[in-house]
Formats: C-alpha cells, structure tokens, sequence
C-alpha cells in the first residue's frame, strides 16, 4: 500500500529556482540512521536501561548538538514527540502514529524534501517477531541539496528474525524496495539507509539485491572492508569499539548522470549517543556516513513545479546515450484548460514525450544554431491535485511557444549560461502533474 503525504501547492512565487549561475556546482552532507526503540516497554524493552520518555528527549537533544543533514530513525513510535521537543531540525516528517497504527520511519533534516510517500511491506511475519502488529514498511523522499540538486531518500525497516518465515518476508520487503527504486528513481541519485534487519553472512537474506538489481553501493562494505564484503561474521558490540563489525543498519547509495556521489568517511556514532552514566540510548549502533557530491558534467536539471500525482519518468537515462552535447530540434506541446503533454525531438531524431493525448497540438522548429533557453510553467488546482497548467517556451533566438492556460501561480526557468534545455523530468497522467526541465551544455 503507497500512502502520499498531504501536499500542499507551493505558490511558484516561493520557489527558489535554478537559473544562470544560481545553484550551487558541488557540496557535501552527511546522513545518520538510528533505530530509536520507541516500541512501548510492554511490547520491547529493548534491553535499554533507564526510562524511555528520557531517553528519547536526550536522543532528540542529541541530534540538535550533532545537526546531521538527513537522519532517518526507525521504531520511532509512541515516544516520537520527546524526540522532537528536544530536536531542532528545520524539517521533519510527521508522525504516522504510535503501536499499532505507525511504521515507526520518520526523517529529520537540514533540507527540504518533496513526495514524501509512505509505503507498506507486501508482505510480513509473526513467526518470531510481532512484525505484522505495525504497517512497517519504507519511505520515500525526493531531498532538495540545493537549487536543482536532488537526491532520493529512502528509509526502510524490514521483517526482523531468522525463522523461515521471517526469511521470506523479509526477502520480499527488500524485493518490494528494489522494485520501487526501478519504477521511482529512474535517473535519479538514491540513498537507502535504515534497519534492514539483513547481513550479508546469511545466505538466506538477499540484502545484495540493492547493488545487483539497483546499482548501489554499500558504503561500509566500500569504506570499511575496501569494496570486499566479508565472508566472517564479526558481531558488534554496543556500542561498538570497531567499525570493521557488521550491524543490520546499513547505508546505500549510487549517483547519477545529474549528481555525482562520492563517500568520505563511515562511522559508528554509538559513543555520542549514551546516558549520562554511560548506558546505551537504543540496542542499535547508530551510523552516520559523509558525502561530497558534484553537479552533472553532461546533464542537470531545474528545480519540480505541480503536485505528486501520476508516474514518475525521466528523459535522463535515454540523454546519457546520445550525443555528448544532445539538443532540442522540435518542441512540442498540447493543452486547453491544463497542459496535456509535453514533448521535444532532438537533433538525432531522438523523441521526448510525456504526458496525455487531449489538448491543442502546438510545435516549434529550431534553427541549427537556435537553442531552448528559457521556460514559464503555471500551476493550478484540479480535482484536488496540483497540476501544471501551462507552459511557454523561449530560445535564444527570440521564438516561443506556448500551450495550455495561465494561472496567477507561475515560475520561470532559465538554463545556466553555456546549457539549454533538452528533455523533462516529473511525473503525468492523462495531463502534466509535475514537471522539471534537463539542461544539457551546448
């Protein structure tokens, strides 16, 4: 079951957008997963000494001193709220609810973040733990580094226990993951980190589908054992005195033609989440993991306009196999009332298209020496959803065009100096629910 967050239209007005010489070109972040133990005491007690309400407001406290970029917690339930009285980060997701109706997944961050999206486990167990008493599952966020700069979040707590049954859930749950990362991050630069209750000594857990089937990289498997994953199983203590020992957390990633991804340092933050008299905060050792990451070479993109609606698509996986400089030939829009579809044919011949078959068809030749440079979108209320209403086009040349209806709630896009744009990212339907321009130099 995929549960959207509440999302509210964001007037364009507000947005920061990117345009010439606005967003950044590089920058750094670092990320932390931590599994709270916030199951109410009847049900775990998670062999963690001391009360949990204050263990929780310390916790909460800790990560305000610590100010990670992008913590992700697990079983955060029915003492979520002493966590946020005592934290300060600037975004936080909301909570889901305490035992039996939450997942237990929330995200505290120093970035904002668009599609927030809950997403429940197909399958579970109870065969030697209470697995099926939450709607345990992952979420999705798509985070904003910088103006133009994303990167998909992901934060995960699989089916614990090693019974068959436990096996086969979880195998499912981290299947489930792969699967949706294929159909929702298309293109896109991912993180998964979280409580995947896998280690890479049991045969039976499948936690390597992540790097075969998604292409990510475990950053303890890169950081810490060189690339090679270890064929020992070294448990850790908690908190942990090694980093060399291997915990169910763990912390994924891979980059993208619009984002490159780099690893600088992988640690066991166990020693700066204990009690005043030296006891543990959580029966997990949390990790944190720091990133550099670069703009695209060959590609980048603006930032999103409308609302999370319809399937996601990215015209950046077809872009990386075309010229090294592709470029806009043809646009071409269709819309009446909203903007419909949208479309660009690149100089190879290459199509571009996304969107509906209603509306008025409009199109654009570009000369040899033309380029799309500049973009206005409209966005509006329909059925209850955001949607893009219109859209214009401007090249270098002077020439526009133009579909759909303008609203009072507009945006304009311009590509960096020397780049223009070549293709679209977003998601749409039967019409242009969200939508974001790929910028190609020229």
């Amino acid at each position: 079951m995929k549960c959207q967050m509440p999302h509210l239209a964001i007037p364009a007005s507000l947005l920061v957008l990117v345009g010439r010489a606005l967003a950044a070109a590089s920058g750094d972040f670092n990320v932390l997963t931590m599994n709270v133990a916030g199951l109410p005491a009847i049900f775990n007690g998670n062999d963690v000494p001391g009360d949990k309400t204050t263990n929780s407001e310390l916790i909460g406290s800790y990560f305000a001193e610590y100010g990670y970029d992008i913590i992700h917690v697990q079983e955060d339930f029915n003492y979520h709220a002493y966590i946020y009285e005592t934290d300060t980060h600037a975004y936080r997701s909301a909570t889901s609810g305490g035992v039996p109706l939450g997942s237990g997944l929330n995200t505290l961050a120093n970035f904002d973040w668009v599609d927030y999206t809950r997403v429940k486990w197909e399958t579970c167990s109870d065969a030697s733990e209470n697995d099926c008493l939450t709607p345990k599952g992952f979420t999705f966020m798509r985070t904003q580094l910088d103006d133009g700069v994303y990167i998909d979040a992901y934060n995960l707590h699989t089916d614990a226990g090693t019974e068959d049954g436990d096996e086969t859930a979880r195998t499912a749950n981290v299947q489930q993951v792969a699967d949706y990362i294929d159909a929702w991050s298309i293109g896109n630069a991912v993180l998964v980190f979280g409580d995947t209750n896998s280690r890479y000594t049991r045969t039976a857990d499948n936690i390597r589908v992540l790097s075969s089937q998604n292409n990510l990289t475990d950053s303890w498997v890169e950081l810490v054992h060189g690339g090679a994953i270890p064929a020992e199983e070294l448990l850790c203590d908690n908190p942990s005195t090694t980093n060399e020992c291997e915990t169910v957390d763990k912390v994924f990633y891979r980059g993208s033609a619009l984002l490159d991804l780099s690893t600088t340092y992988w640690n066991y933050e166990s020693s700066k989440f204990l009690q005043a008299n030296g006891s543990i905060l959580t029966d997990h050792n949390p990790i944190t993991v720091n990133f550099t990451w670069t703009a695209g070479a060959s590609l980048r993109q603006s930032t999103f306009l409308g609302g999370p609606h319809g399937t996601w698509f990215s015209d950046v996986p077809t872009l990386e196999t075309v010229s090294a400089s592709p470029k806009a030939s043809v646009l071409t829009f269709a819309g009446a009332e909203r903007l419909d579809s949208v479309g660009v044919t690149l100089a190879d011949g290459t199509v571009l298209s996304h969107g509906g078959t209603g509306g008025d068809v409009a199109t654009l030749a570009l000369a040899d020496d033309e380029f799309w440079t500049g973009a206005e979108l409209c966005q509006g209320q329909y059925s209850d959803q955001t949607r893009n209403f219109y859209i214009r086009a401007t090249t270098s040349a002077g020439s526009a065009l133009e579909a759909g209806t303008a609203t009072d709630d507009c945006a304009t896009f311009a590509a960096p100096d020397g780049w223009a744009i070549v293709g679209f990212l977003g998601q749409a339907g039967d019409e242009m629910d969200q939508l974001a321009f790929v910028y190609a130099p020229q």
